[in-house]
């Protein structure tokens, strides 16, 4: 077994086990605030919330941890996974959710599944604060791509780079009976995509019985028997990770080409070895996606890392700038008091505190824009000086920030983290 086939085949099982483990096991230990599971066709990762100072010890139990709820020996992904800290873990996470790092570049279905993994942490309440910015950022730096570059003019999809690999070995789209087994995510993009390519004959097929409301829903064949759909059809798309094609399901030796777009996987690997059958599973797409003619537009990694620095910068600047706003506010606060404990009418207490606070604002507005632009060229600790030196006040550390998982993580910088496998 080739190095790669064993990755996909450890991939598959971690995710499995992602989708039915909670975020919230990888808290359990009390190493990591947060927690934030991402799994998607070529990569499973841990988003964490580490204290400042944290040491390789997270990334190891987070490793343990995956592997044990995978039922993978612990040692199973040493050697394996990346873990990365702090800025690049963040630059990492929005060049994830914009589709720059995804078998078919420029996804879009990706920042969908990011989104649905986060959304699932929220509900088991295994975010952060931290981690909720960071998310939130990442979903409006993928717009952003999307909306400036070529990547979301050209509608990219795992699906569509899957079906145009099958095309070549298609004699006409238009004359082709299509099977999509599954409804899951990935079902309505390819009733789209197929659509697209002149396909008329498009049946659905669900072993969980939603295959009739979809079928109403996109106005395509319901089936109610795997065997005999597959026997209809000339190509199979599987998009469900319920179960799996088995080589009992293949009624005959037809030709035909079976799309497995799941992770884990959907389609039992002796079913390629069958006469009559190609299987393009995600070990292969991924392999022709490596191609460079498809490499991606390069405004979208700049737009990306230009992100992720603006981003870092925040973050570095705003124990500085909490520390300022709260120094002012406090002050704004006492003045305040001291006018409503005067005779002054509640309209007039209204107006001024209105009034005071909008001016606030406005007075802060420059320093905040400053510490800011300090921190992006790495001088926040100028901005930090000059509050001790003209306010007396010092910056107090907020805690937590993000990071991915590879290797032992360096020991010197780590407020934060997120672990790929």
């Amino acid at each position: 077994m080739s190095h790669r086939t064993a990755d996909f085949d450890l991939l598959g099982r971690l995710s499995e086990a992602v989708t039915a483990s909670a975020a919230t096991t990888l808290l359990a230990d009390g190493r990591a605030r947060g927690a934030v599971l991402v799994s998607t066709c070529n990569r499973v990762e841990a988003y964490l919330d580490v204290p400042h100072g944290a040491d390789s010890s997270v990334a190891e139990a987070t490793l343990r941890t995956l592997a044990g709820a995978a039922e993978l020996p612990r040692d199973a992904l040493s050697g394996r996974a990346d873990v990365l800290v702090g800025a690049p873990a963040l630059h990492h996470l929005f060049a994830v959710t914009s589709g720059l790092e995804s078998v078919a570049l420029g996804e879009e279905e990706i920042a969908g599944q990011v989104r649905r993994a986060y959304e699932s942490a929220r509900e088991t309440r295994a975010t952060t604060p931290e981690l909720d910015t960071a998310f939130q950022r990442a979903a409006k730096v993928s717009r952003d791509v999307r909306a400036a570059t070529s990547l979301g003019q050209a509608g990219r999809s795992l699906v569509q780079f899957a079906l145009q690999l099958a095309g070549t070995r298609l004699t006409d789209w238009r004359r082709t009976r299509a099977l999509i087994v599954g409804t899951g995510n990935y079902a309505a993009t390819t009733v789209a995509s197929l659509r697209n390519l002149g396909v008329s004959e498009l049946a659905v097929y669900s072993l969980t019985g939603r295959a009739e409301k979809f079928a109403e829903r996109y106005g395509v064949r319901a089936e109610d028997e795997l065997r005999a759909a597959i026997a209809s059809a000339e190509v199979v798309i599987t998009c469900t990770n319920r179960y799996s094609v088995t080589v009992d399901d293949i009624p005959d030796t037809a030709r035909r080409t079976i799309i497995d777009l799941g992770l884990p996987r959907n389609v039992d690997p002796a079913v390629g070895r069958l006469p009559g059958v190609e299987l393009m599973d995600l070990e292969l797409i991924a392999t022709h996606a490596r191609l460079p003619k498809l490499a991606p537009d390069a405004t979208a990694r700049e737009l990306v890392s230009s992100a992720a620095e603006a981003f870092a910068a925040e973050q570095a600047a705003a124990p500085a700038i909490v520390a300022l706003r709260s120094h002012v506010f406090d002050a704004l606060d006492s003045e305040l008091a001291r006018l409503s404990s005067k005779s002054a009418s509640p309209e007039q207490t209204a107006a001024v505190t209105e009034a005071l606070r909008h001016f606030a604002g406005a007075l802060l507005h420059d320093p905040t824009q400053r510490a800011r632009a300090l921190a992006a060229g790495g001088r926040v600790g100028h901005f930090e000086a000059g509050l001790a030196a003209v306010f007396g006040i010092e910056p107090v550390s907020l805690g937590g920030s993000v990071t991915p998982l590879r290797r032992p993580m360096d020991d010197s910088d780590s407020s934060a983290e997120t672990g790929r496998a």
